[in-house]
């Protein structure tokens, strides 16, 4: 999917250079993405709950990516605060979805369009701030003879 009423338009300027991260981000970006036409399609609390969880899980498998790479490839000690932050970013992340699914399940009504305006805002700002930041470090690391893939 990719189309102007995208929720969060793939394009050039979310690329980090490394290509499992930026793989990962275009499903995210495509799942929520999805999520979007489905929820205003027909935004039911059963299907809502279900679009979460599955953001939610697909999230963590990538937030563990992200943070192995930068174990691997000496982030944490090259930028110790800034890595700290990143994971910080990623706690908040699940932390405020684990919010969202707790309200869900004791039948409080989440709304789609804050639902959306917080993964659009935290997705954005996250893979333009943090990731690029990790990105530019993993690419310098590796040089111009490749982009690491599995780095």
């Amino acid at each position: 999917m990719n189309n102007t009423e995208d929720l969060i338009p793939w394009g050039p300027a979310l690329v980090t250079g490394i290509t499992r991260i930026d793989e990962q981000h275009r499903v995210l970006v495509d799942m929520c993405n999805e999520a979007h036409v489905l929820l205003q399609q027909h935004a039911t609390t059963e299907r809502t709950k279900g679009i979460v969880r599955d953001l939610m899980s697909y999230a963590l498998y990538h937030f563990e990516t992200e943070e192995e790479l930068a174990d691997s490839c000496g982030y944490n000690d090259a930028h110790a605060e800034e890595n700290a932050k990143h994971r910080e970013q990623h706690r908040a992340f699940a932390n405020a979805v684990a919010g969202m699914q707790l309200d869900m399940s004791r039948g409080i009504a989440v709304s789609i369009e804050a639902l959306f305006d917080f993964l659009r805002s935290w997705l954005t700002n996250h893979i333009l701030g943090m990731d690029m930041e990790l990105g530019k470090f993993i690419n310098s690391k590796n040089g111009a003879a490749g982009n690491p893939s599995s780095a």
